[in-house]
């Protein structure tokens, strides 16, 4: 039995302001995946997972999260190469800092209560946001069935 296997390692981070608000991100840099996300990016070989996050949300908004609160996880297999792929959901609400844009697009404060209406989302955080907003799931994943995929949580 195979114990390992080739797995892509990625964070996303839910950052409240402290009065009902979440920053969020306009992706525009992928010519196929874009829309409002939390920001996030990759897990670099050698670099430990919470790390990880406050660098891509410094990278990404100009703000340096403190004490980002791991809230779940969302995994999947890719299509293309069957690759497992994760990504570590977490939340901040203490950070400092200015807020700018990045090469990953202009970053701006919404309603968390208006997110989820939102038509301006990027494909799957619809899904996602019970991980960050509901402390009972903790986890999200995809469950193929037949010619498509059921939304687990746990």
């Amino acid at each position: 039995m195979v114990r390992t296997e080739e797995v892509e390692l990625t964070n996303m981070c839910m950052i409240c302001d402290g009065n009902g608000n979440v920053l969020v991100q306009n992706k525009t840099n992928h010519p196929t995946w874009h829309g409002w996300n939390f920001p996030g990016g990759h897990v670099e070989q050698g670099e430990f997972v919470t790390p990880s996050v406050i660098r891509e949300v410094k990278e990404e908004t100009g703000l340096t999260i403190e004490h980002p609160r791991l809230c779940g996880i969302k995994e999947f297999h890719k299509l293309k190469d069957g690759k497992r792929y994760l990504v570590f959901c977490y939340v901040a609400d203490r950070f400092f800092g200015e807020l700018k844009p990045s090469k990953e697009g202009e970053t701006f404060w919404v309603p968390l209560s208006d997110l989820e209406a939102s038509e301006h989302l990027i494909d799957g955080l619809r899904e996602m946001l019970p991980v960050f907003t509901d402390s009972k799931i903790s986890e999200i994943y995809y469950e193929r069935r037949s010619d498509d995929f059921k939304t687990i949580y746990c």
